[in-house]
Order: structure tokens, then sequence, then C-alpha cells
């Protein structure tokens, strides 16, 4: 559960997938062992190394559980009033896609936590008081090659970042669309996802080349109090960490492949930046994907990162920058505040008692 306290550490979850047919056919076996929070990698003869998470997710999860594990206390801290962030990394073809929305037309089963997010939202607000209004809009873009594109409509191919008092961190120009359905808001991420770009590789023949982000504005008006709140919900598919040994890509998917390795490599010098203990300068904006990600990392968030990870030797060396990776990132200490905006009459009213409690200490 997450605690809605205004400093909380980012929460790191670890899920596995099952051995893939390319890994069996090396003749790869399982390099891990692990129980609900703690996980051990050996790499060839070296010395065991141990790592603790706030969960270790079994490869024969359903999606159900997964999303009630990840997703349920980020969802709910949203519709409270916060900002709130679901990320998962990994290298490619790890289950980060799977994660996130699932499998090319998923079933009722196998659907991911985006669809899942869709019809807990409103199951919430369908169950919500009746003095409670709210307003609904999503964007999709992605990080291609450093350039922001915008996946609802594509012509807006160099979207830039930018930062107001107003609305924090933000992406100029991008779609917002106006939802009031399930069923509108999973037509935004059908468009959204056909959009994205793809391409087959030796370890992943729907490899995506770039990182996505899925994210709403949520606006929650209470009628009686006249109090508003307007949070985010970032969802955040990191392209996968690539080993161009492996992945034998070459031309353009080269190009790719360097710049989606470059953007993670600032992730990384982000995360070792506000984890050094010292006042070390941190590099937010070295890149497009770790200024968006600011308030997310060491801001005003409620943030998961699920490390997405093999279990096969095959995959050994990754599988282990992985879990340096998350437990790294599970020391990032963020500061989430309710974004709320009081009416001029609360105001008032709290102005009249700070003014009494003045008066009651003077006397």
């Amino acid at each position: 559960m997450i605690n809605n306290d205004d400093s909380a550490n980012i929460r790191v979850i670890c899920r596995m997938r099952p051995l893939n047919q390319l890994e069996k056919s090396t003749g790869g076996e399982q390099c891990v062992v692990y129980d609900d929070k703690n996980i051990t990698i050996t790499v060839g003869n070296e010395k065991p190394q141990e790592f603790t998470f706030d969960r270790i997710l079994d490869p024969n999860i359903c999606q159900k559980e997964a999303f009630e594990t990840i997703a349920i206390p980020v969802i709910e801290s949203v519709m409270a009033g916060y900002n709130g962030t679901i990320f998962c990394y990994g290298q490619t073809c790890s289950g980060k896609t799977f994660t996130m929305e699932g499998p090319d037309n998923f079933t009722e089963e196998t659907k991911g936590l985006i669809p899942r997010m869709m019809e807990k939202i409103f199951d919430i607000i369908i169950n919500s008081s009746e003095d409670l209004e709210f307003q609904i809009r999503v964007s999709f873009i992605e990080i291609y090659n450093e350039k922001i594109v915008d996946l609802v409509d594509t012509k807006k191919s160099n979207l830039q970042v930018k930062e107001s008092k107003t609305k924090g961190i933000y992406i100029q120009d991008a779609s917002e669309i106006f939802v009031t359905s399930v069923e509108e808001m999973r037509e935004v991420m059908k468009t959204g996802s056909s959009n994205r770009t793809q391409a087959a590789t030796r370890m992943n023949e729907r490899s995506s080349r770039s990182h996505s982000l899925f994210y709403l504005q949520i606006f929650k008006k209470n009628t009686s109090t006249d109090t508003t709140t307007i949070s985010k919900l970032y969802f955040v598919d990191l392209a996968g960490s690539e080993k161009l040994s492996k992945t034998n890509v070459s031309g353009q998917q080269l190009e790719e492949a360097k710049n989606i390795n470059k953007s993670l490599t600032c992730l990384g010098m982000v995360i070792n930046a506000l984890t050094s203990g010292g006042k070390e300068h941190v590099p937010y904006r070295d890149s497009k994907l770790t200024r968006i990600l600011q308030e997310s990392l060491g801001g005003n968030a409620k943030t998961t990162l699920v490390i997405n990870i093999s279990m096969c030797t095959y995959n050994d060396k990754e599988i282990l920058q992985t879990l340096r990776f998350g437990f790294r990132a599970k020391s990032i200490k963020n500061q989430a505040k309710k974004n709320e905006e009081k009416s001029s009459k609360e105001l008032y009213t709290l102005l009249d008692q700070a003014s009494n409690k003045i008066k009651y200490q003077e006397e």
C-alpha cells in the first residue's frame, strides 16, 4: 500500500517472465532464485548476489494479480489528488509492453495495466459521491531518437517539454483527448499503439524502438466545498536496453538502439545523482525522457518502478544490470503533495482560524 504522506520512497517491483523459445534453444537454464521480496542471481562462476525489493512477482502470475499489486495503490492515490507514475524498465524482450498493455489483440485475461487502469478509474468515478465532478484528458506520446512524437496526431513530430508554475512540467501542444468512458480511452490507446515505432530484432519480433508515455490529467471538483484537485497519471513503457551483439541490428535500427541506450544511460545518471547522498547536480535536462520524468523521480509524485527480467543464464549479465538499476532506484525519495486548489470561501475560513489562533496566543 502506498503511504499518502508527503515523503515516500519509490516502490520497486520485480516481474519475471518464463524462459522463451530462444532461451530454451540456446540451452539456457534458470539463473535466479527468489521469494516474495528477495532475489538472488548467479552470473557464471561469480559469487551469488542478492537484492531486496518491495515485491517479487512470480513468472506465472496472472495479469489481474499483477495489476492489483502494481497499479491499484497508485491509481487510488491519483484519484485522491496526487500525481502518480508507473514505469517499466528492462532489457528488450523482458515483458515490459506485455505488462503495460498486454499482447496484441489482448483478451479479458491477458490485458495489461493500462486497459485495467481505465476500468478501475471509471469504476471509482461511478461509485463516487454525487457532489464530485470529474473530467479526464488523455495523451499518448513517444520519444523516438530524442524527438517527442504525438501518437494520437503523428503530424506533431517534434514537441517540446515546458515548465510553468500552474502546469508543472508538460509537453507543449500534445493532443489532450477529453474522454467520458472506458471505450473512448481505449480508442486513444489503440490509435497510439498502432502508431508506435516497432521493428523485429533477433531478440524480439515486436521490439519497441521508442519510449512511450500514456498519461491522464484528472480534474476533480467537489461542488459542496468548491475545492478542485488536478492530478496526473503516467504509464511509461521504456524501450528495452540492448546488447548490440545479441540483437544483430544495423543501419536505422542501430541508430535507434544507440539513442535508446543513450537515454537509458541518462536515466541511470539521474538515479545515481538522486541516491548519491550529496548535493550533486541532477542532470534531468540531459534527455527528453528524464526531463519529462523529473516530477516522478525525486519530485511531486507517487512512483512505482517495475523492473522486468528474464530468468535465463543467456541473459544473466543484463538481468544483473536491471536488478542493480531497480535496487538503486529504491532509494529515491519523492515529495508528493495533494494538488488541491481551495475555494475562496475555504481560504477565508482558514484565514479566520489562523487569526483566532494568533489572538488566543496573544491573550
